[in-house]
């Protein structure tokens, strides 16, 4: 800190409990002649709103926000020149629970870090010839107000006649209020903030106000969000509207409140009644909804008297994608929004149910994804630094951070190794060796500990594991329960952050370390192929997850990694293109398919729409990611497990693919000093477009295919350089480019597609995905079992002599199989 803290914090003398009202704090204080400057510091146990003579300070919203408070607790910092006056002034604020003392978790427990609200204040009043503090102490008085309950989970009572008209004024008779007391709270906590504050983004109007069939008032806004509304009513005294929020519509068109499972997400208003309109919006509350319903509005409803407030963390934005496939550009949407809703302060899990906690795992599927949208170097490296503070007080990397769960968390792949590969995604975003400095001990310390939990062989053999979690082929009852080995899984991650840490270590001149984990790497590696990888190149327990992590991870070489590309392309031809990986996998089945050759095998995976696939919730309406393939059914209910989120960003993590492959842009040095510009057209889109905001500056990427010719347009930085393969082009051409705008023109094969025909052999028609996939679909609409076009059989078998071997075909299986050949 520049200067030393001063002052203490203060609290009301009781407990808050569940329901109690917001604490109001004001103090008054003189304004000498000769002020120059006066600057407001802010904070506080709780979500707190300051004010400065009757007016609001400042434009963020929620802060200080959610931090490991006890290590660190951010401190706002407002110029208040201009509010004060010469003479007697008033500075106050109204703190809520929030996070301090509310309900927090899925476990229901409220006080995680104190019971009651606390404010730390310090005004700076500078003088020409010195200067004068005002800080939180006794001298400060407490009240109440209309703020009468607020919870991050069930939301805000605001009485509008319970206003205490100028509570934070000048000259304001504060004797019915009680003294203010002291709270103990080590200041040592005090930081400015890293992270850039949450605001208020968006205002989206209601696309529609309609009555459900039940008699109820809902408002839909067209999209799922995260923040709050705000209306304008007028009426009598003491009327309550009330507000309660959804995600989504049950079939009969009645509100579907289970994905918030016990959080009450409902917002009541008590009118003052003055006959004037009342504009008012919560402030110690958010949630995640499309759908609002709307009780006890006097009158009409009108889409003029209602808006929804988007809420997030005002990070800037650095990335766009579009193509000329609108269910793709609404995919890539989902993914956007998905994230917007879920880095409220803390990149959370889910923004509407009981829980909106700091799932680690979530986060590391995601990062890569994350860093090209935004630039979330505040967000994530505030994030970073509670999870070491947490990690080097507790031993172990929690879960969640911040760590407000009952238990320890065990050492695991994907979640407890974010310690290690979110710096690391960072570095590789923004080139700044400072990101991996700053994380080096914690990265260091979670890599020591799983070392110390290797068996004999090496391998990351015992101990809980979340595996390939959401498989969507696990039990209901059993999230982590898919198809994968979660031992191969964590094996897996083990090689991927070894290798991470013993780079990191080369790049920050920690030489015996860089030597200690390249042999733990090497180790870890050795162990892996011992256990799990056949000669061949075939992997123990074949699932898409296992594949897809070892070629992805750059496990496997030559010959091993070809094979295991084929044998992955074959798993997701055999799924019929729908996802079967969960958290672990999908962020790389892309990625592995296109890195084996098998790219019209990832595309089909792509745009694949039946359940399980990323399209399928595009089809039948989604506006977010959903935390469960299958969150809604195809009859639209909701799948009722218990964990349902309509808005999980994790598996959204497939956009980073459709960034770098579709549209073409990735680093090939850290920060984008050097780039590869490469777009795989396929999937028969015909344009992408793609910016990204580097450190360096913008890159952009154009590509279009019309009657029969390719335009590119290639822009990147001054001081940069890239490599161009010029898609699809005849020669395979490549060229060197610097910074500046580049343009290129040439004719691409644009031949119709293959034709096959009942005599063409299996094994043909299986080397073209798009139409095996379609033969296949045939063959399982008529027949009991599958066909596998990849068995030693098939690949001189053509469909008409399948036919004869096939006992009793149903007679619309061949007329089916010519009308997809045809097509």
């Amino acid at each position: 800190m520049t200067r030393p803290w001063n002052g203490t914090f203060i609290s009301a003398a009781k407990p808050n409990d569940e329901g109690t009202p917001a604490v109001y704090f004001r103090k008054s204080f003189v304004v000498e002649p000769g002020l120059r400057r006066a600057v407001l510091e802010i904070t506080g146990l709780g979500i707190v709103e300051p004010y400065v003579n009757g007016g609001r300070v400042g434009d963020d919203v929620l802060s200080p926000g959610w931090t490991s408070y006890r290590h660190r607790l951010d401190v706002a910092s407002y110029d208040v020149t201009e509010l004060l006056n010469p003479g007697e002034n008033a500075v106050g604020a109204i703190v809520g629970e929030g996070w301090a003392s509310g309900r927090i978790g899925y476990e229901g427990k409220r006080h995680h870090y104190t019971d009651r609200a606390a404010l730390y204040a310090q005004l700076t009043l500078e003088y020409f010839d010195g200067r004068t503090i005002v800080t939180t102490d006794t001298d400060f008085r407490v009240g109440t107000g209309a703020v009468r309950a607020n919870s991050i989970y069930d939301g805000e009572t605001y009485n509008a006649a319970r206003e205490v008209r100028g509570w934070s004024e000048a000259g304001f008779d504060d004797s019915g209020w009680t003294t203010a007391s002291v709270f103990e709270w080590s200041l040592d906590a005090l930081q400015r903030p890293v992270a850039p504050p949450i605001r208020r983004v968006e205002e989206l109007a209601p696309v529609r106000i309609l009555t459900t069939p039940g008699g109820r008032t809902l408002v839909d806004f067209g999209q799922v969000l995260t923040g709050w509304v705000r209306i304008t009513v007028t009426g009598e005294a003491g009327r309550t509207v009330t507000l309660r929020h959804a995600e989504l519509l049950t079939p009969e068109g009645e509100p579907e409140y289970e994905t918030l499972r016990t959080a009450q997400a409902t917002d009541r208003y008590l009118l003052e009644g003055s006959g004037e309109p009342e504009t008012w919006e919560p402030r110690f509350t958010f949630h995640g909804f499309r759908y609002t319903e709307v009780n006890g509005w006097p009158g009409e409803l009108t889409a003029d008297d209602i808006r929804a407030v988007v809420v997030h963390s005002d990070m800037v934005r650095t990335g766009w994608f579009t193509t000329s496939d609108e269910r793709l550009d609404r995919l890539h949407e989902n993914v956007l929004w998905s994230m917007r809703g879920n880095f409220v302060g803390v990149p959370t899990d889910c923004p509407q149910r009981d829980e909106r906690l700091g799932w680690t795992g979530d986060l590391n599927a995601f990062a890569p994804t994350a860093a090209f949208l935004y630039d979330v170097r505040g967000v994530l490296g505030s994030w970073l630094r509670d999870l070491a503070a947490e990690q080097q007080e507790k031993g172990f990397v929690p879960w969640v951070v911040p760590d407000v769960l009952s238990h320890p968390s065990a050492p695991t792949a994907l979640w407890s190794d974010v310690a290690v590969s979110l710096p690391w995604a960072l570095y590789q975003e923004y080139g700044d060796l400072e990101i991996l400095r700053g994380s080096y001990s914690s990265m260091r310390a979670f890599i020591a500990q799983v070392e110390g939990l290797l068996d004999d062989n090496g391998l990351w053999s015992v101990g809980y594991q979340f595996g390939d979690w959401l498989d969507p082929d696990a039990p209901a009852d059993d999230a982590s329960g898919g198809k994968t080995d979660r031992h191969l899984v964590a094996s897996a991650y083990l090689f991927k952050t070894t290798c991470e840490l013993a780079r990191t270590a080369l790049l920050l001149g920690e030489t015996e370390d860089a030597e200690r984990f390249d042999r733990l790497h090497r180790r870890v590696t050795k162990a892996f192929h011992r256990e799990y990888v056949a000669p061949s190149g075939r992997l123990v327990g074949e699932s898409a997850t296992a594949y897809a992590l070892a070629i992805a991870f750059g496990i496997l070489e030559g010959e091993q990694r070809t094979r295991a590309g084929q044998r992955l392309a074959e798993l997701v031809a055999k799924a019929g293109y729908r996802i079967s990986t969960g958290f672990a996998g999908t962020p790389h089945v892309a990625d592995a398919l296109t890195q084996t050759g098998h790219l019209d095998a990832a595309y089909l995976l792509l745009t694949e729409t039946e359940l399980p696939s990323f399209l399928y919730p595009v089809t039948i309406g989604a506006t977010t990611i959903w935390e469960r393939w299958d969150s809604v059914r195809p009859d639209g209910t909701l799948n009722s497990t218990g964990m349902t989120s309509l808005n999980h960003y994790a598996l959204g993590a497939v956009a980073s693919w459709l960034h770098r492959v579709v549209g073409g842009i990735a680093r090939t040095t850290p920060g984008y000093k050097s780039m590869e510009i490469a777009p795989r057209p396929g999937g028969g889109l015909t344009s992408a477009h793609t910016i990204h905001d580097t450190v360096h500056g913008r890159v952009e990427v154009e590509w279009r295919i019309h009657q029969g010719v390719l335009a590119l347009n290639v822009t990147i930085p001054e001081g940069t350089s890239a490599r161009v393969a010029l898609p699809l082009h005849p020669d395979e051409a490549v060229e060197q480019i610097s910074g500046g705008q580049h343009t290129w023109r040439y004719a691409v094969d644009t031949d119709g597609p293959i034709e096959f025909t009942m005599d063409t052999p299996l094994k043909e028609i299986v080397g073209h995905p798009l139409t095996w996939r379609k033969v296949s679909a045939v063959f399982k609409k008529h027949l009991p079992y599958p066909i596998d076009g990849n068995a030693p059989e098939a690949a001189a078998m053509s469909l008409n002599l399948l036919m004869t071997v096939i006992p009793n075909p149903p007679a619309a299986l061949e007329e089916d199989l010519r009308k997809v050949l045809q097509r």
